[in-house]
């Protein structure tokens, strides 16, 4: 067989594998979606800004962590910054623009975090042995080590 082409079945792994992932991260954006009125980009920004800036980041460095091109990143941001989730302000020193997380912001991020913890439970972890775990975490590591 040529390494090049999936036979059926590991096109049907393959398949399978994308669509259980989309399920599963569909429910629960639908849930954080529908107790906070956050969408997933909405929270992949406030949570961004928190865990890897201590509330504040660079555009292009969260445009990267995000693998989202600047020009979506700033249509967002316009968005959030319109209903104070966000401000942007320039850097002193160079034409950089650093993204701050509002009060607001802050309040939001901090309701859907236990709405989402409570759905990855509900729709992933609670679904999972103790050898599935070992699985994934053994898979999800190769991958990362010959991405």
């Amino acid at each position: 067989m040529d390494i090049n082409e999936l036979n059926e079945d590991e096109m049907k792994l393959w398949n399978m594998w994308k669509g259980t992932f989309k399920q599963i991260f569909g429910r629960v954006v639908k849930e954080m979606s529908e107790h906070t009125g956050l969408s997933e980009g909405d929270f992949g920004v406030l949570d961004r800004l928190v865990q890897f800036g201590d509330g504040r980041l660079r555009q292009q460095e969260l445009a990267d962590s995000m693998d989202w091109d600047k020009s979506r990143l700033s249509h967002h941001l316009t968005r959030m910054e319109t209903r104070g989730l966000i401000m942007r302000r320039p850097f002193d020193a160079d034409r950089g623009v650093q993204v701050i997380i509002t009060s607001v912001g802050k309040s939001a991020l901090d309701e859907a975090l236990p709405i989402v913890s409570k759905a990855i439970r509900k729709h992933f972890l609670d679904q999972l042995t103790d050898q599935d775990r070992e699985s994934i975490t053994g898979l999800a590591e190769r991958t990362k080590k010959r991405s």
